[in-house]
């Protein structure tokens, strides 16, 4: 009934988040650029991009949920909006369909979403010290 809240929620509050590093990125980055510091650390891949991966898997999934819901008429589109509201026999059926059900989305998200990241970190990882090792031999050459 109410299961897409959980993602729903998580999705605004990393929204929120993911703003306000990338506010603190650019301001890092401008820093670095004016002390002079070597662009190759300037080309990582920024924490606020990661997050904002996880944005879009929580936004899309809410709102293929809320549509689902809204199609089965589990959700109407005038007050009180969840058909749960109602009758508080419903509400408390809806409060655990949210604490297992929607939790339970949010944080399998959630999961995927950290061993996707972790995995792309590994990837650049092994890409940057081959290029390492690459440029090293260039010199060991000349």
């Amino acid at each position: 009934m109410a299961c897409f809240l959980v993602p729903t929620t998580e999705a605004i509050v990393t929204t929120i988040a993911t703003k306000i590093i990338e506010k603190k990125e650019k301001e890092a980055v401008s820093t670095e650029l004016e002390q002079g510091v070597e662009l190759s650390s300037l080309h990582r891949e920024r924490f606020s991009v990661k997050l904002n991966r996880l944005n879009h898997l929580l936004w899309g999934g809410s709102l293929l949920l809320a549509f689902e819901h809204f199609w089965h008429g589990e959700i109407q589109p005038f007050f009180p909006f969840l058909t749960a509201a109602g009758n508080p026999a419903d509400w408390a059926e809806a409060l655990h369909e949210m604490s297992t059900v929607g939790v339970g989305m949010a944080v399998l998200v959630t999961c995927v979403w950290g061993v996707h990241t972790w995995v792309l970190d590994r990837i650049a990882q092994r890409e940057g010290m081959a290029q390492h090792e690459e440029q090293a031999r260039r010199a060991i050459r000349k």
